[in-house]
Parts: structure tokens; sequence; C-alpha cells
């Protein structure tokens, strides 16, 4: 327990200090970092992180998305502050033109396929002894987890006054949920949400963590932004999808790890195991969170 416990410290001290210099470059960094390893946690599960043609190739892939949009936002706002026009970056001979968001979706396309290039070209190389499983859950988890993970870097540069208020409030959309989930689960908690995935976790506590999230997110939203009904209202939905979304990633992770035999990702944050162990269902949180906030204003 004390071993979990000063992790736990640990991770909290450096998540606060990624968060104090949210608006520089050390995000970006940091988010990187983080899916980094979480991806080679994954393709460790599966038995392929000793092929270091994948595992560069999904590595680099996977780098390459929040540092390119980092790289891609600053350009925008440079461009913006010199007052000429962010849509057009370049022209061609035949007079065609490309958003920032378009060259940054070009480039990133261009990673992607030459990771899968990669990958394809070393499964055909190994075939006898790589299957097609583990390779196209390389391509999977490849994809998805830096376009999730680099959601914090969109939602900390969505609204420049208060990127930092709307960062935290979705991670706490994950953890918020998990802490409900935990304690009611002790107190009342009776029934089996997926006893043959996650024999801990109960209805009672999912309902508890639904409930706790909603609320919170409608206090936190009215408090920070002032009260109004339809924010309210926008603001406790937000937090009752969220948490159904997290226990879905929560129990994704849970049930590749029992249909792999693993009890936990890694062993980084010890007591706690791994950082897919603790962005489990952060990896749905973050982008469900970014997709109210962007469509509906919770703001």
């Amino acid at each position: 327990m004390l071993t979990r416990i000063i992790s736990g410290a640990v991770g909290v001290v450096l998540l606060g200090a990624v968060l104090y210099f949210h608006d520089t470059i050390v995000l970006p960094i940091a988010v990187a970092a983080i899916i980094a390893v979480m991806l080679f946690e994954l393709i460790r599960a599966v038995k392929l992180h000793k092929c270091l043609p994948i595992l560069i190739a999904a590595e680099l892939c996977g780098i390459a998305v929040p540092m390119l949009y980092y790289v891609f936002g600053e350009a925008e706002y440079k461009v913006n502050s010199m007052n000429l026009r962010s849509e057009v970056i370049y022209t061609s001979e035949s007079g065609l033109s490309a958003s920032i968001e378009t060259f940054y979706s070009l480039i990133l396309f261009c990673f992607v396929l030459a990771a899968a290039f990669v990958i394809f070209v070393t499964w055909l190389r190994k075939h006898k002894v790589i299957r097609y499983e583990q390779v196209f859950f390389v391509l999977a988890v490849m994809i998805l987890v830096p376009q999730a993970m680099t959601t914090m870097v969109r939602i900390e540069r969505f609204d420049s006054d208060n990127g930092l208020f709307l960062l935290i409030m979705g991670l706490c959309g994950a953890w918020i949920a998990d802490t409900g989930a935990y304690f009611t689960g002790v107190a009342i908690g009776k029934h089996k949400l997926c006893p043959e995935i996650s024999p801990k976790k109960t209805i009672e506590g999912l309902v508890g963590g639904i409930v706790t999230t909603a609320v919170v997110y409608a206090v936190a939203f009215s408090v920070y932004y002032g009260f109004t009904a339809k924010r309210a209202v926008i603001a406790c939905v937000t937090g009752i999808v969220c948490a159904v979304i997290g226990t879905v990633g929560d129990l994704s992770a849970s049930m590749v790890k029992r249909q792999i035999g693993f009890k936990d990702y890694g062993k980084i944050m010890p007591g706690h195991g791994g950082l897919m162990d603790r962005f489990d269902s952060v990896l749905f949180v973050l982008p469900t969170f970014y997709a109210f906030i962007a469509i509906f204003g919770v703001q």
C-alpha cells in the first residue's frame, strides 16, 4: 500500500508540473512520452516488442502526432499574429492552396502510411512467426492511442484563456468516475457488472461513478464560468457520457489483459501497473469530452 501511495504521489507531482507548463512545449513532449510508453506496453502485450522494425515504426508514428500538432499550431499562431491569411500556407504552380490543418493531416497521413508500410514489410519477411492478429492489433493501437492522447493538446489549445481548466476537467472525466465508482462499490456494491472481465466492478459502483461525475461537472463548470441552466445541463450530460465511455474503456483494456493473460500492462508505476493501466479510460474519455465542448460549447 505504501508503495502504491508513493508512486501515486510522484505521478501527481509530475502531472502537476506538466499542467503548470501547459502552454509551452512541455505538454506535447509529455504527451509524446506517455504515448511512447503506452504503445510499448501494448506492443509488448502481443509479444512484438522485440521486433525492432515494428516497434520503432509504431513509436515514431505515435510520437509524431502530438509534436506535429504542436508545431503546426505554433505556425498557425505566428501566421495569425502577422495578420496573414492562415488558410493558405503554400500555393503550387497550379494555384492549389491548403490550410494548416489540411497540411498537418497530410503530413500525419504520410507518417502513418510509412509506419504501416514498415510493419507490413516486416510481417512479410517474418510471416512464419508473426500472426495477422498481432499485426492488426499494432496498427490499431498505433492510430488509436496517439490520436486519443493528443486530444490533451487539442483541448488545451481549444480555448486560449481557459485551456488548463478544460484539460483538467477532461482528465477528471475519467478519474472522478473511477473514484466515485470505487467508493460506491465498496459501500453498497452487490451486483457484479462484468465478473469475468473485472470482478471488482459493480453495477452500483457504475451508477455511483456516473452520478459523481455528473454532479462534479455541473458544479465545476457553473462555478468557473457562472451558473446558467443550459450550462449546468450540458455539463451534467457531458459528465454522464464521459463516465459511461470511461467505463467501456476500462473494461476494454481489462478484457485485453484477461485474454492475453497479463495482470498489468507494465511496472512503471509500482503498485499501479503501467501507464495503460492508469490511462485506459482516459483514452476514451478525452476524445468524448473534446467532442462535447467543441459541439455543444460546455464552456
